[in-house]
Parts: structure tokens; sequence; C-alpha cells
């Protein structure tokens, strides 16, 4: 998971705000960790809806425990609940939704003498590929996690990108036949025109 991961902004304009921001400075957490509570302001969540396509985003509430992890590393786990409102792909109908996600993520600091520095990224080839370690921690950059963001990409992250309305199901249309076709009422009319000449 990779909540710093958004489109480059492009040259001469400001970045857009992050919808939903709780920066953590990462020294402060105790050997024992501390819980943080993530909710969201009424603008937040608005804002939430609209970068996620949702109707609305009824409310949100994200309890994280935050605690060091290994060497000036730290560690995020938690549960998000988020009830949304979405549009049905099949109906087009206005639906609620409840998201219960699990949220487990490691940050540690980039390797000395890494930033500014331009690292060609490895060569991709099939077997790197599917081996990817799924718990891969995110880098911790200027000491700073902001949890804010973290529980806005696992709530993407949850998000259906084709949600349907319980019980809702595409009715595939019946193959068109010869009988239906445009042309049918001109093939009754011929044969009817025919039927009455043979008369």
């Amino acid at each position: 998971m990779h909540p710093d991961r958004k489109s480059p902004a492009q040259p001469g304009r400001q970045p857009a705000p992050p919808s939903l921001s709780r920066p953590f400075v990462a020294s402060s957490a105790p050997a024992e960790g501390v819980d943080v509570l993530v909710q969201p302001t009424k603008e937040e969540l608005q804002s939430l809806a609209r970068e996620n396509d949702l109707v609305a985003v009824d409310g949100l509430e994200a309890r994280l425990h935050v605690a060091p992890s290994g060497k000036d590393g730290l560690k995020v786990v938690g549960r998000l609940r988020v009830q949304i409102r979405q549009t049905c792909v099949v109906t087009l109908e206005e639906f609620p939704s409840t998201i219960d996600q699990h949220i487990h993520v490691r940050f540690v600091p980039p390797p000395a003498g890494a930033l500014g520095k331009t690292v060609n990224p490895p060569e991709i080839t099939l077997d790197s590929a599917l081996d990817v370690d799924a718990d891969a921690p995110d880098p911790l950059v200027g000491g700073i996690v902001d949890l804010g963001a973290v529980v806005s990409e696992f709530l993407t992250l949850a998000l259906d990108p084709y949600p349907r309305r319980p019980g809702a199901q595409f009715t595939e249309p019946a193959p068109e036949t010869a009988e239906d076709g445009p042309f049918a009422a001109l093939l009754r009319g011929r044969k009817t025109a025919s039927d009455g000449d043979g008369d």
C-alpha cells in the first residue's frame, strides 16, 4: 500500500490538498504505541466522496494503533468502517453500502543517501511480478506519516469498481431473429404480394 502514490503535479500548478490529512510525527510514538481515532469532518467526507466517485460518504471511523517498528520505523494497524452511498452499475439506482476494512501498513526511512537520487527501476520479469511482498514497507520521509492519507488509500482500495445493488441482476437481451430484424416487415410485405399474385 502506497498512500503517497499520486498523479504528478503539473509544472506551475499547486497540487490539490488531500481529501483527508492527519500528520503524525513518528518520533512521538511511545514504545507501547498510541491509539489514534480518525473521524473526518463533513467537508472531508464530501471531498472523499468526490475523490472516489461516490454519491456520498455518510460516515467514516478509523481506529488505529500506531507504534514504533524496528529502527526508526513505524507500524499502523487498525480497522476502518465506512458508510457510503454509490450507484449500481446494473440498475443505475443509488444504494447504501458498508465497508469494514482491516488496516496494516509499515513505514521505514529510505536508505541513507537515497533521497534526491534518481534510481533506475529494476527490470520487471514474470517471476519478479509474481514474487511481490504484500507486506513491503512504505517510505517514511521527513519523519512524518499522514494517517489521513493511509485511511483514504485503504478506503479507495476497498471499493468495488463495479458496485451492484444486492439482488440486482443483468438481463441479457434476447438474440434478434430474422422475424424481428429491420427487413422483417419488408419481407412479409413481399410475401403477401406474391401470395396475392398467385390467386
